[in-house]
């Protein structure tokens, strides 16, 4: 019986697990390989980085650190989370592992604009597809930039990016009405361009980004495609813990779920995209397990 099972291997997971193995507790953590920070050519607002560190490097640097302390890290996808009493049992393939606690750090998956995927993966690798202005905006700056995305979502990340250039283009990909007047309104004051969709034609061209539009073909230094995300909230849900309409969970302060022993921390919860945020949330989550084991029994040595 694992004192803590993990699910999922992003920032949030790790450092949940650190805090909770130097709780001396036994801890297993349950990675897919799906963690959004993996896809990150280099972070350059986590602090303690001068210069930026490539998402791939700090994740391996958070995984020899949880395995310093015995965390017990696991390549694999969990299938189900079902509640026994005060435990829970975690479906992984044929395999159930035994939990006093639960803690879920899925995070979210971007909605993508229809692209081959090692097109995508280049891009974005570039830096000629960016999917968080708030970490990444500045490298933008007086550059051309062109946002993907629709009514409210669309028209919001457009005026965001306004603060760091003044060459921003909104590509609304569906129907004309999707952009009603009052965008419209918003983004002519702005000063920024609104084109209507569909996008096709995706291309790498000239360190650019370029595809077709409605109003011609347009290239960028860098689109933002705010398209929505789809929040990995399914496992919680399936045991029975509430979520909102778009799927993030219900936590209180101490990142508890609406049901006792399962835990959340990260996008999952609150989709704001900074690794500092989940990393916070998890330090919190962690804490307040460990003072919930505590209260079932004494964790003296």
């Amino acid at each position: 019986m694992d004192d803590c099972i993990i699910i999922g291997g992003g920032p949030a997971g790790l450092t949940a697990a650190i805090y909770l193995a130097r709780f001396h507790l036994r801890v297993r953590l349950f990675d897919s390989g799906s963690s959004r920070a993996a896809t990150i050519p280099c972070t350059r607002n986590h602090a303690g980085y001068p210069g930026g560190i490539p998402g791939v490097d700090l994740l391996l640097r958070m995984r020899r650190q949880a395995e310093e302390y015995g965390v017990v890290r696991e390549a694999a996808a969990v299938s189900g989370i079902e509640r026994a009493g005060e435990t829970f049992a975690v479906a992984v393939g044929a395999e159930r592992h035994e939990a006093r606690t639960v803690l879920l750090a899925t995070g979210v998956v971007n909605h993508r604009p229809a692209m081959d995927e090692t097109m995508h993966r280049d891009a974005v690798q570039a830096g000629l597809i960016r999917y968080c202005p708030i970490c990444d905006g500045y490298e933008v700056t007086d550059k051309r930039v062109g946002v993907i995305g629709t009514g409210d979502h669309g028209m919001r990340e457009a005026l965001f990016l306004r603060g760091y250039t003044r060459d921003v283009t909104l590509v609304a990909p569906g129907a004309a009405h999707e952009l009603d007047a009052s965008c419209q309104a918003k983004l002519d004051a702005a000063g920024i361009a609104h084109v209507d969709g569909p996008c096709g034609g995706f291309a790498i061209k000239d360190d650019r980004f370029a595809f077709d539009t409605a109003g011609g073909r347009l290239s960028f230094d860098s689109v933002y495609p705010a398209m929505g995300s789809h929040i990995r909230s399914e496992l919680a849900v399936g045991a029975g813990a509430r979520a909102t309409a778009e799927g993030c969970l219900e936590v209180d302060d101490h990142q508890r779920t609406t049901i006792s022993g399962l835990f959340a921390a990260g996008d999952v919860v609150k989709g704001l995209d900074q690794i500092s945020h989940a990393m916070g949330e998890a330090g919190v989550a962690a804490t307040a397990i460990r003072n919930l084991l505590a209260e079932r029994a004494p964790l003296w040595r």
